[in-house]
This record gives structure tokens, C-alpha cells and sequence, in this order.
């Protein structure tokens, strides 16, 4: 059967997360989690839909994207196809070519597993390596200690305190009360929390999204923040601390979260927490150049 391309739309979102939850497990390379669809949804599910992407062999899903940004796409498979090679043949064939409505023209980048026979096609097609990223991993089967301040779980009525620590602690982020909404909204959502932890003045000052994918599977930070008035204080380490018991109390066998190499605070703060750091992982990247050069030679 051929490998055919697709879009879920909204009434598909669902079977894409379960998939993705499915493929969860400790040991595997650093991959999309059910929890990057979960915290993309703040723009809404038909915004979601819209920027997913699907392959799938005789109906079943052998891989699935995200389009984070136009171009980004955030793409890992299932775990017994890493290596498929018509998958990962068609898999470069389609993020190369603009018209098959994945990425755009120019320059972009792709989230892969490491290890993943994608990784090395395209490589093989000019695609170089991009800066570093870190993974990192707390083990969820021994306790996880009191992060030590008070935390509270965020419903409807403290979605404006969750947004304004954000957008504080992320430039440039526009995230507001409705995105909150809108996430908790999403099926990724289900057995998520989102966290706040507080001073001893009662000043909201860290955030986190801590997003299970079903017990007994790795659970995801994402995004997690700190106030910049209130950095310097551990708070980043207790809301990490708190993230890891949410996900504990849900059932996670592990903890993970990924950040660049360069913002060696962050890497400070997670290993601070419990985590340890795992392999680092890189995009593979094109320029506007590499692309122009091969639809100029005919290559595809």
C-alpha cells in the first residue's frame, strides 16, 4: 500500500494524539509528545488541525507533524518504522517539495528522532544539523520531594494569572487568558495540569504545563517560566519539582522536558530539580539557497 499524506482536520485531532501517546516510552530519542499539540491548541483546535500533518500506511499512522510555524515541522514516527525506508523516502519527498503542503519554500526546519532513517535522507538531500537542543529526564518511579512553595492547579478562574506569568517571563509572547481557555479545551488536555507557584508575599511568580500522556509513559514540561522579577530564587527549581509530582500523581513513569544547550541556566535549573541529561539532540536545517540550487537542477 502506498504511504499516503493527509491532514486530520479537528474530528482527526484525537486519533493523532492517541497515536502519539501510544508511542511514548521511556528510552526513546526525544520526540513529539502528545503535550506539543496539547500547548500548540492555545490558538485553537481548528488552528491545530490546520498546522498537523499525517502518514499513514493502509489506515494506519506511521507518522505525524506539526507544523510549528511556517517553517518548522516537528515530525517523529512511530517506533517500529524508524527505519522503514518507503516511509522515510516519502517523508523527504514531501517536506522538500512546497506544493505538497508541508513546508513552505526557503529556508526551514525539521524535528526528527535521532537515529530515525529520516535523519540520515536528509542529510543525503543537503540538510545540515542545527544548534544543539538538551534533553532531559527525572525518573517518576521513587518519590518526587515538596518543591518547597505553595503551588496551585489552574482552573478557569486563574487563567489571567497564568497568562500574565507567562507573557512576563517569555518576550514576545502574546498568550492570553482565551489561549488558556482554548488549551484546556484540547483532548491533550485531559490529563494535564497547569501550575502556578507562589512567594511567601502571595506574588504569582513561576509557571508550568506539566501534559501526561497515559500512565506508565513519559510526561512533558511544556512551556515552563519564571517571572523576571522574581528570578534568582529557586522558583524555577519548585514549579519543576511541582510539574514532576503532577505528573507522578498521573501516573507518569518519567518526567522530560528539552531545552537549547545555550541557555545553560535552564539546563541548571532542570538538573537542579532531578533531571538528568540525556543525548543532545539537533534540527536538521536549509537555506533559502540549498533549496533554490536543487529546483534549479531538477532534483527534487
Amino acid at each position: 500500500m502506498a504511504i499516503e499524506l493527509g491532514k486530520p482536520g479537528v474530528d482527526g485531532l484525537s486519533e493523532a494524539v492517541g497515536v502519539l501517546r501510544e508511542w511514548q516510552y521511556d528510552g526513546t530519542p526525544m520526540q513529539l509528545h502528545p503535550g506539543d499539540l496539547g500547548w500548540f491548541w492555545r490558538s485553537g483546535a481548528e488552528a491545530t488541525a490546520a498546522a498537523v500533518r499525517t502518514w499513514s500506511r493502509d489506515g494506519q499512522i506511521l507518522a505525524v507533524g506539526l507544523l510549528d510555524g511556517p517553517g518548522l515541522l516537528r515530525l517523529t514516527v512511530a517506533p517500529d518504522a524508524h527505519r522503514d525506508a518507503e516511509l522515510a523516502q516519502q517523508l523527504v519527498e514531501d517536506v522538500t517539495e512546497p506544493e505538497r503542503g508541508v513546508l513552505r519554500a526557503g529556508k526551514a526546519n525539521i524535528e526528527a528522532p535521532m537515529g530515525a532513517l529520516i535523519q540520515d535522507l536528509l542529510s543525503e538531500d543537503g540538510w545540515n544539523a542545527d544548534e544543539p537542543w538538551t534533553p532531559l529526564r527525572r525518573d517518576l518511579t521513587e518519590p518526587v520531594e515538596d518543591p518547597g512553595v505553595r503551588i496551585e492547579v489552574v482552573g478557569p478562574e486563574k487563567a489571567h494569572v497564568f497568562a500574565a506569568v507567562h507573557r512576563a517571563a517569555f518576550n514576545g509572547s502574546r498568550f492570553t487568558d482565551e489561549g488558556w481557555h482554548a488549551m484546556a479545551a484540547g483532548s491533550p488536555y485531559i490529563d494535564a495540569r497547569s501550575l502556578i507557584a507562589y512567594d511567601h508575599r502571595g506574588n504569582a511568580v513561576a509557571t508550568v504545563t506539566a501534559w501526561s500522556a497515559g500512565p506508565g509513559r513519559p510526561g512533558l514540561l511544556e512551556p515552563m517560566g519564571v517571572h523576571p522579577e522574581h528570578r534568582g530564587h529557586g522558583y524555577g527549581k519548585a514549579i519543576t519539582v511541582a510539574a514532576a509530582v503532577a505528573l507522578q500523581e498521573l501516573g507518569s513513569s518519567s518526567a522530560i522536558v528539552c531545552t537549547p544547550s545555550s541557555n545553560v541556566g535552564a539546563v541548571a535549573t532542570y538538573r537542579s530539580a532531578g533531571f538528568q541529561q540525556r543525548p543532545e539532540v539537533r534540527d536538521k536545517y536549509r537555506d533559502a539557497q540549498c533549496l533554490d540550487s536543487s529546483i534549479t537542477s531538477g532534483a527534487r
